[in-house]
């Protein structure tokens, strides 16, 4: 190995102490050992640095800083990173031994491309794993350039996720960094913008364990969840007439896809209004049946879903999970609160 590491590894923290020792304890586990790793502390108020200090491995460097955001942490250990290829490992979730040989080798294989992403599962609060549901992608064990990208965000689960990923330095020169300010689909704003000038590569090699059961996950919250920055953008291009012809019907159904998983998001909060609102402006040819059974559960009055029983909450997350929405339908617990 030379003084310049292989891969960076980008791990932003943020209250998560009783998950870090099992996120670096997956990194130094793996089986290509030429990293570094780079723990970007947003200004914690757990003693979960404490945790970090407590390993004896002079790979691993923190980086702390007041808290600005995961995507501001991101940053952060990115323009620290000394290697050309950056991964990306969230506090709370763990690596496959597996996933940096996988994403060192789809990097060499494919140099010019802009992501590397392997195969990830879902860890469930009753310990069962789940296996996204990944659509317009060749059957395993097939690995390579993603025949359409937002087709396959559209019609299935997301190919890439913000714990499975690598990306080249360079791209980030080019593209910029994440968005600052944003709670939520900052890491599928970079996905986008990356996928409208790059391939995508991915690999059915399952590389990570996405845990939803942990506490703290943005997407457990129940405040208001704005579009995507990536919505806005290509809904602006869209109607500027600037997205490129071949790009157009997968990007509209990429927009629906996202939007009805919000109005699914507002739902299943018994905030029915602001879901109402969202699938009446959500135009697409190939989700309406999800648009459809989405737009019959939105008609439940919202005092049904604060003295829902849990049998039939889980039945309606069961459901909205069956249709592929997988974005942040991880706490159906929030529907019996009062």
């Amino acid at each position: 190995m030379s003084d310049v590491p292989a891969v960076s590894v980008v791990i932003p923290l943020y209250n998560k102490r009783p998950y870090i020792a099992r996120a670096l304890n997956s990194v130094l586990a793996q089986t290509f050992q030429d990293f570094e790793v780079i723990v970007v502390d947003d200004g914690s108020t757990d003693d979960g640095a404490a945790v970090v200090r407590g390993f004896d491995d002079s790979r691993i460097r923190m980086i702390q800083q007041e808290n600005q955001g995961v995507s501001a942490a991101r940053n952060r250990g990115i323009e620290a990173a000394r290697a050309e290829l950056v991964a990306f490992l969230d506090a709370d979730d763990e690596w496959m031994v597996g996933h940096l040989k996988s994403i060192k080798r789809l990097n060499k294989k494919y140099p010019s491309a802009g992501a590397y992403s392997t195969a990830y599962v879902f860890s469930k609060k009753n310990g069962k794993v789940k296996t996204p549901k990944y659509k317009a992608i060749p059957p395993k064990p097939w690995e390579g350039i993603v025949p359409n990208y937002f087709k396959s965000n559209a019609l299935g689960s997301h190919p890439v996720c913000s714990s499975s990923v690598g990306i080249p330095k360079h791209i980030f020169d080019e593209i910029g960094g994440f968005q600052i300010g944003v709670w939520y689909g900052e890491d599928e704003d970079m996905w986008g913008r990356i996928a409208l000038k790059y391939p995508i590569i991915f690999s059915w090699d399952v590389g990570a364990i996405y845990h939803c059961e942990a506490a703290n996950r943005a997407c457990t919250g129940n405040t208001l969840r704005p579009k995507t920055p990536f919505v806005t953008m290509v809904q602006n291009m869209i109607q500027s007439g600037t997205v490129p012809e071949e790009l157009r019907i997968d990007l509209q159904e990429y927009v629906a896809r996202e939007e009805i998983d919000r109005a699914i998001w507002y739902t299943l909060r018994g905030r029915t209004q602001e879901a109402t609102e969202i699938l009446t402006k959500c135009h697409t040819e190939q989700l309406i049946r999800k648009k459809r059974m989405v737009t019959i559960v939105t008609k439940i009055p919202t005092s049904t879903f604060r003295n829902i029983g849990m049998m039939v909450a889980l039945k309606l997350y069961d459901f909205f999970e069956s249709c592929d929405c997988d974005t942040a339908l991880h706490n159906p617990d929030l529907l019996t609160k009062k």
